[in-house]
């Protein structure tokens, strides 16, 4: 009987998994829910004491953004690492040109791409799925995590999202996906405008930089990749704020 209990957990885990994939109605918010789901989104990402471990959540998903981007052009990931200093390395392999350079662009725009995708899956009715895909990828992350910081932020972060596609409302879901997405948003223009001041203010930490990466590796200059991140931050900013608008109206 007791050997059962942990096949039964696993079946009722993903059982809970699938059940994410069915498409609801999209959600009516009342603008205060709205205006609660956009503090707490603030909270998550403003103030330094929040930001100091939300941030190791949008450095974790900036590294995944690298490292999908590289399996998308056949490079080999062999891990990546997160610090509590909120840094990150990705190391892959494979072809130079194309793909290291796609690669390697794909890091701070992450968070921005993946916060109005979680939006979206709000707006569309499809905030389940986004909570039953997150909590696959956290686990598969673990995977290709080489260091104990990163292994706790991808643990915590999977645990949450299994608890919340076990025990959740789809109402509480659709909630949490969208402060997620809206606090994933603000952490990303967080961090363009600390890269940005590597460039002006702190540049003894250059090389840490994935515009200055870039730029010695393409021979295009660093202001133009920060450009280039900022164009794709804005870019999914002002598409969350539509569809927020929209969420709104209903």
């Amino acid at each position: 009987m007791k050997t059962d209990q942990p096949l039964n957990a696993l079946g009722s885990w993903w059982q809970a998994v699938l059940a994410g994939f069915a498409r609801t109605d999209a959600p009516a918010i009342p603008t205060a829910v709205l205006l609660g789901i956009l503090a707490a989104a603030i909270v998550l990402s403003v103030p330094r004491a929040t930001w100091r471990w939300f941030g190791l959540y949008v450095t974790f998903v900036h590294e995944l953004g690298h490292a999908f981007a590289a399996l998308m052009t056949g490079r080999y990931v062999h891990g990546l690492k997160i610090g509590l200093d909120h840094s990150g390395q990705l190391v892959s392999s494979g072809r130079r040109g194309f793909s290291a350079v796609w690669s390697g662009f794909w890091g701070y725009p992450a968070p921005a791409v993946v916060g109005v995708a979680l939006v979206w899956s709000v707006s569309a009715g499809w905030a389940g799925a986004a909570m039953s895909i997150g909590a696959l990828v956290l686990l598969v992350a673990l995977v290709f995590l080489r260091n104990f910081t990163g292994i706790v932020v991808a643990l915590l972060s999977a645990a949450v999202a299994q608890a919340l596609v076990m025990f959740a409302s789809p109402a509480a879901v659709s909630w949490v996906v969208l402060a997620l997405g809206i606090a994933l948003g603000v952490g990303s223009v967080r961090d363009w405008f600390k890269v940005a001041a590597v460039h002006t203010r702190r540049r003894n930490q250059l090389a840490g930089s994935d515009a200055f990466i870039l730029a010695r590796t393409t021979g295009i200059p660093a202001l133009l990749w920060l450009a280039g991140f900022a164009l794709a931050i804005t870019a999914a900013a002002l598409v969350s704020g539509y569809l927020l608008w929209g969420l709104a109206g209903r």
